[in-house]
């Protein structure tokens, strides 16, 4: 099945062409480590998923790019043409010269309903070249204005036109110190109303891939390029094919389906983490080695002790006792506790691995079997030069103390009417914040009582 991907805003067409990039570096790479066959099977599913082909045997990726200004789709555009191994359809995005200046009521309530019909037409002729249509991937940032602001109109958008798609947005959260001054309020707009309409939100946080650069890359002078490089990776490990549980010999069908299934069991909890183990840099995977299990037990102890990368875990966070029916408010401090977690294994030796420890009850609220909150896909064929490679999806109470903070300075800046008017005269009203306010304050209360 395939995906499309909608790119919002400056943040998500430069993420969008660096996912494409690698998922195209690593379909082009012959290193597999696997049969001949499962290369093959990998590459046509992979292309199907992102790619339409072209006569001129250049893939064309499947997505539709939204700006409004011209600058960084052109860029895009551009780059992706010289590179000679994939390309955009000319015909696929839209753009405008005025942009929507950092500000979500310009996005939402003029640019979104102005532009709707053209973008949305774009999207339906992206949608029919496909065979089958698994879901959407829409990719945008949450503090600016056309990213979030439009990005939430036209998720809003997707859900009337098609209703039974799946929607995956991935969100990108602003740095805690500050692009912008109004970015918690673009925020929580975005977030409560991509709520309402989306299946689940991916969400990466730019302070943690910031130091996933500094400290585990080693890059000097952090650019957004790197930053995106990271993510994009990390998208790439999670959305290339893998074989699901009781899919058989073949690549898992819907990608996107088979990851709400497996993570979202019930629509209060949508949202998703997404760790990836080793991360390096590429001079030094060569005096490297891993073991499944070394990789497993930090990947695991990542998990429960919310450490974002392998560096600085902290090893004294602990399960509580299974059995010890300790009310929420008195777990162990610092403990995340999963609703659903997925773990994807990449690499050499995949169908030796133990996963057992990933299956204690004790990481999971008690109104799910561990059998069910627990899913596996695995491949043999390697991802993007690391012989082995495990990435973990997470349901869980990774974000709350981001979620709280961010509602908390919104909520402050509110109470004191900072910049409201920048909203109202675009047609936002402060019933309309009350509104975002009480949803995300359900989600955290939701997590919180896990």
């Amino acid at each position: 099945m395939s995906i499309v991907t909608v790119q919002l805003g400056q943040c998500g067409n430069q993420i969008g062409h660096e996912v494409f990039n690698a998922l195209c570096s690593d379909i082009r790479g012959s290193h597999g480590l696997c049969s001949k066959k499962e290369n093959e099977s990998y590459h046509d599913s992979c292309r199907e998923r992102f790619f339409c082909e072209q006569e001129s045997g250049v893939p064309v990726a499947r997505a539709v790019l939204v700006d409004m200004e011209p600058k960084v789709i052109s860029q895009a555009l551009s780059m992706a043409a010289r590179s000679g191994h994939w390309k955009y359809n000319s015909h696929s995005h839209f753009c405008q010269k005025q942009g929507s200046g950092n500000n979500w009521a310009n996005g939402y309530s003029v640019h979104g309903p102005r532009h709707k019909e053209a973008i949305m037409d774009l999207v339906q002729k992206e949608a029919e070249k496909c065979d089958r249509l698994g879901g959407f991937f829409t990719i945008m940032s949450m503090a600016g204005g056309t990213g979030s602001g439009l990005g939430a109109f036209v998720t809003q958008c997707l859900r009337d036109a098609f209703p039974t798609s799946f929607i995956l947005n991935h969100v990108i959260w602003p740095y805690g110190t500050g692009e912008v001054i109004v970015q918690n309020y673009n925020s929580v707009l975005t977030l409560s109303h991509l709520y309402q309409s989306s299946d689940a939100l991916l969400v990466h946080e730019n302070d943690v891939i910031h130091k996933i650069c500094a400290q585990l890359m080693n890059i000097k002078q952090i650019s957004f390029r790197d930053v995106n490089q990271v993510i994009a990776h990390q998208l790439g490990s999670v959305f290339q094919p893998a074989h699901t549980a009781g899919g058989g010999s073949g690549y898992s069908r819907n990608p996107l389906g088979d990851l709400m299934e497996t993570l979202v069991p019930h629509p209060e909890f949508r949202m998703l983490g997404l760790r990836n183990i080793p991360q390096m840099p590429e001079n030094s995977l060569a005096y490297s080695t891993f073991s499944w299990p070394g990789l497993l037990k930090h990947l695991r102890q990542m998990l429960i002790a919310n450490a974002q990368m392998e560096e600085g875990i902290d090893w004294q966070v602990r399960p509580p006792h299974p059995g010890s029916s300790i009310p929420s408010t008195n777990k162990p401090l610092h403990f995340n506790t999963s609703i659903a977690n997925l773990v994807i294994l990449r690499g050499k030796d995949v169908h030796t691995v133990d996963l057992g420890s990933f299956q204690d009850p004790s990481l999971y609220t008690s109104w799910l079997k561990p059998q069910d909150a627990f899913n596996a896909w695995k491949t043999p064929r390697a991802f993007n030069k690391y012989e082995k490679s495990a990435s973990l999806v997470s349901n869980s109470q990774f974000l709350l103390k981001s979620l709280d903070s961010l509602v908390g300075k919104a909520w402050k800046m509110f109470a004191s009417k900072a910049y409201l008017h920048q909203y109202t005269k675009f047609g936002i009203q402060e019933e309309d914040f009350l509104d975002c306010f009480t949803t995300l304050e359900q989600v955290i209360s939701s997590y919180t009582n896990l």
